[in-house]
């Protein structure tokens, strides 16, 4: 995959199983909102190095998964092989950012700097909570440090330099 095509599409779910015998899947989905599954027209389907260009004729909720209908497959044994495979989709449809709003993805391996413009190294991973999100950090040491990803903390994102600027309370470094 060539970067450009990495940064126009991001993964929004996997394909968990068949459902019914009319070529549909079920996903489960990885975007805030699933209804945008319904503004998705053309995704991917992707496993290890396959990328696989489909078109969504259909769109179905049931509990907490995605049942889409692909167009041109109509039969259970033309999908069952698409099982564990990610659905990538344009980042425009999968979300609508706010202003100071990031993609996971775009946050990942950002260098992470503090206001003395040390490097305290490089976001490795996002943790999810109910009140804020916690961005770990890792240097070349073994450490790592959370920081909240809240406007207190960090006080600067620069998609284009790669890089954040953060504001750690003391102990936070520890």
């Amino acid at each position: 995959m060539s970067d450009a095509f990495e940064k126009e599409y991001l993964r929004a779910g996997i394909i968990t199983t068949t459902h019914g015998i009319k070529g549909e899947v079920k996903v489960y989905p990885e975007v805030d909102d699933p209804g945008r599954f319904s503004l998705f027209e053309k995704i991917y389907l992707k496993k290890k190095d396959t990328l696989i260009p489909v078109e969504i004729e259909n769109v179905k909720f049931f509990k907490k998964m995605v049942i889409l209908k692909f167009k041109g497959i109509d039969d259970i044994n033309d999908v069952v092989k698409y099982r564990d495979y990610e659905i990538l989709a344009r980042r425009e449809d999968i979300a609508e950012l706010k202003e100071g709003q990031y993609f996971d993805a775009d946050i990942i391996g950002l260098r992470v700097f503090d206001t003395k413009e040390n490097c305290l190294g490089s976001v490795s991973s996002i943790l999810h909570g109910a009140g804020n999100d916690v961005y770990v950090i890792k240097n070349d040491g073994a450490k790592e440090i959370m920081i909240p990803a809240v406007r207190k903390f960090v006080l600067s994102v620069d998609l284009n330099k790669g890089c954040m600027t953060v504001d750690p309370l003391p102990g936070m470094l520890e």
